[in-house]
């Protein structure tokens, strides 16, 4: 099952996926957790040193590596090259699984122990004033994207994203990518015009979304998130000895966090595992190639100077039955 975390900055974002990773963990799933925001803030969240977060590999300066993986022996992709952020796999792409060891995971995935097992953390890399509005930080996200482009995962398997704030992944069509999407808002006008925008993005395309309501402080809190965003707000999360304890580096063991935050995560991997039955993998295809179109015809074929149109199998669709080859 693939997750996104969304928000604005300061929303409490990056805080809130690494309490629902961990609450994976503890429960003994195994999970992939990917940040893919700007600021690179999951690793700090799951434990680890300043130092630490910052020796993670980069999968944004690998991507030659996962291009040239993910393409396998598909004569449909003649180079790494010519292979862009929205490419979607066909026959003869290699795959990847949660559970399996890969060259991917290899270069770019770290184990980080928590209570109840280890998860594995991917990170797209910091991000530097000069990549802003230029194709290396699209690389960045890129490489993220293409993963999920060439993921087949199944039920009780999870990739966490946090993701960047910002309009990016409406472009690319990396939205679509996600069983459910946890917008996460504060009680605020700014807190949930962020999630306005995200509806409005996501209509066409069957997104699911679900809010998380963050720094719900007593009841006239909660009747303005209801008010707001209606039945999209599935749980809500107050204020938090335990978090306040991690974000000094001291966490206690996870089993301590507060009930009601325990609950309300319990809430959300059922939201999650419930999607489960309505995947639409031919759907899920037909976004990918819809939005590998629109970006090959703006800048693509421009860029690489190929006709990615001719990337597109269209004889495939990308689903749990589909065998990688070796």
């Amino acid at each position: 099952m693939k997750i996104a975390f969304v928000g604005k900055g300061g929303s409490g974002k990056s805080t809130l996926s690494s309490l629902f990773i961990r609450h994976l963990a503890a429960a003994g799933a195994p999970v992939v957790a990917i940040d893919a925001d700007i600021n690179q803030h999951l690793g700090a969240a799951l434990g680890l040193e300043e130092s630490e977060a910052a020796a993670l590999p980069a999968m944004g300066d690998r991507l030659t590596l996962i291009k040239n993986y993910l393409r396998g022996s598909n004569p449909r992709i003649t180079s790494a090259e010519t292979m862009i952020k929205t490419t979607p796999p066909g026959e003869g792409s290699r795959l990847l699984r949660v559970c399996e060891p890969n060259p991917v995971y290899d270069a770019c995935a770290r184990p980080v122990e928590l209570d109840g097992g280890a998860v594995r953390l991917m990170v797209t890399g910091p991000f530097t004033d000069a990549d802003l509005g230029v194709a290396c930080y699209h690389s960045k996200t890129g490489a993220v994207e293409l993963c999920l482009n060439h993921l087949v995962d199944g039920p009780d398997e999870y990739v966490v994203v946090d993701m960047t704030a910002g309009s990016d992944s409406f472009a690319s069509g990396m939205f679509t990518r996600f069983d459910m999407t946890f917008l996460v808002a504060e009680p605020t006008r700014k807190g949930v015009s962020v999630y306005r925008q995200y509806k409005e993005y996501a209509r066409d395309f069957g997104v699911g979304l679900k809010v998380v309501g963050n720094k719900v402080h007593g009841e006239e809190d909660l009747d303005f998130l209801r008010a707001e965003v209606g039945d999209d707000l599935l749980v809500t999360v107050g204020h938090s000895d335990w978090v306040r304890a991690m974000e000094k580096g001291r966490p206690p063991r996870f089993a301590l966090l507060e009930e009601a935050n325990h609950r309300a995560l319990h809430r959300m991997r059922e939201a999650v595992d419930a999607t489960y039955e309505h995947r639409d993998w031919e759907r899920y295809t037909r976004q990918m190639v819809h939005f590998h179109l629109k970006n090959a015809q703006a800048w693509g074929n421009e860029r690489t100077g190929a006709d990615l149109a001719a990337q597109v199998d269209p004889s495939f669709v990308l689903d749990e039955s589909v065998a990688a080859p070796a």
